[in-house]
């Protein structure tokens, strides 16, 4: 059934408020669902899990949900799925939780293309024991992560593999299975950071061959929480814990300090959102939330189409890499004109967009060498009548 844009807008009180929000990079808006759920939470989840009494069994339900709607997520086992408060500190952890003597004699193979999160604290560890950093470069006209380079930098010294599913900047998607073939045969943890892709994409850790799939909440509409997902349990116990309770079992050795109750209810609620966007879904949570995202994508797909046509008919304008398998995320250079002057007058005229994000690809790209790049990025609330808008606003820059 074709995707209703219009049900889905009515999930967002937050459009209210009369501005085109094209920025989900820094967080989508916030469901009425979520936000329910999360204030609900705060008033009767206020104990940490692990009591007797009713308020902390109420937050360790919670918890154990939250893992179950992660795993219908990514469709990975609850059991092997870790919560924590960003992606930074859940791959600072597992790199901490890793022995040292992995990284002698090794090394890390790390992207252009990925967000910070899943590039610091890898440099940071095999600094610190010693270990070599290895770089895969992004294709400067397409912004596209070409696999082939993955046959010279992973080796039998490689101990992680960290790479993006979906660019946050170009939106190009990146053949994560076909490195993951090239990890699995020497034996390197294959780390893919899938926060980008989460919102328009049905993911399957197992399909993508993925060893640790990560994912942040806010990039869907949910509380700044993220989830980081092992393929079994079993590769999760051989992590050293780095939890604060020595009497931590499971996921919780990787999960330092007990979570505020509230934020994992919001968690729940907004995996569950995502699949209440095909109004007329049946079912499991899995298979709900898998509909629904293949009808988001297929919208948004025509949308993104639709906008980096207009965009290119602007003289002025230039794309920042064309790849064609895209997440709905673009990034433009405005010749002239600094991306910050350009956000400034899209903000003007009630257009919410960023200017300058930190992206390792974009600097690799040049974007720096026209005054910054803007990037947008569109939401299962989009419109045509939004992208329409936006093309208007930038044609009186011209």
């Amino acid at each position: 059934m074709p995707f209703d844009v219009a049900h889905a807008r009515g999930l967002f009180p937050s459009l209210g408020d009369g501005w085109i929000h094209l920025d989900p990079q820094a967080g989508m808006q916030i469901p009425d669902s979520v936000a329910s759920a999360v204030s609900a939470g705060f008033r009767r989840l206020a104990s940490a899990p692990g009591g007797v009494y009713p308020a902390a069994r109420d937050t360790a339900d919670t918890l154990d949900g939250a893992r179950r709607a992660i795993g219908d997520l990514v469709a990975a086992d609850p059991a092997a799925v870790v919560i924590g408060p960003s992606r930074a500190a859940l791959i600072t952890g597992l790199a901490d939780a890793l022995p040292p003597t992995t990284w002698i004699g090794s090394n890390v193979v790390l992207s252009r293309q990925d967000d910070e999160p899943n590039i610091v604290p890898w440099l940071r560890v095999v600094d610190r024991n010693g270990g070599l950093a290895r770089w895969a470069e992004v294709d400067v006209e397409t912004g596209a992560l070409p696999v082939w380079q993955y046959d010279d930098l992973i080796d039998q010294h490689t101990a992680v593999v960290a790479v993006t599913l979906a660019s946050s900047t170009t939106g190009a998607i990146t053949d994560v299975s076909a490195i993951a073939d090239r990890a699995r045969a020497a034996g390197a943890l294959l780390v893919v950071d899938a926060t980008s892709a989460a919102p328009y994409l049905p993911l399957d850790i197992d399909e993508l061959g993925a060893d640790v799939l990560v994912v942040s909440a806010e990039r869907w509409g949910g509380p700044r929480l993220a989830a980081m997902a092992f393929r079994s349990p079993e590769r999760l116990t051989r992590l050293r814990s780095i939890s604060m309770d020595p009497r931590a079992t499971g996921p919780a050795r990787l999960e330092p300090e007990p979570h505020q109750g509230a934020l994992l209810a919001g968690l729940v609620a907004s995996v569950e959102h995502l699949a209440a966007l095909d109004a007329d879904g049946i079912g499991k949570r899995r298979r709900r939330v898998v509909n629904a995202l293949d009808g988001v994508y297929e919208y948004l797909q025509r949308l993104t189409y639709y906008l980096t046509t207009t965009l290119e008919q602007l003289n002025q304008v230039s794309l920042v890499g064309t790849a064609e398998d895209r997440i709905p995320a673009v990034s433009f250079a405005f010749d002239g004109v600094s991306a910050d002057r350009v956000v400034r007058r899209l903000a003007d005229n009630g257009i919410c967009a960023l200017a300058d994000v930190p992206s390792r690809a974009l600097e690799r790209m040049g974007a720096g060498d026209f005054g910054g790049a803007v990037t947008l990025g569109l939401g299962p609330y989009s419109t045509p009548y939004e992208v329409d808008h936006l093309v208007r606003v930038l044609a009186s820059l011209g």
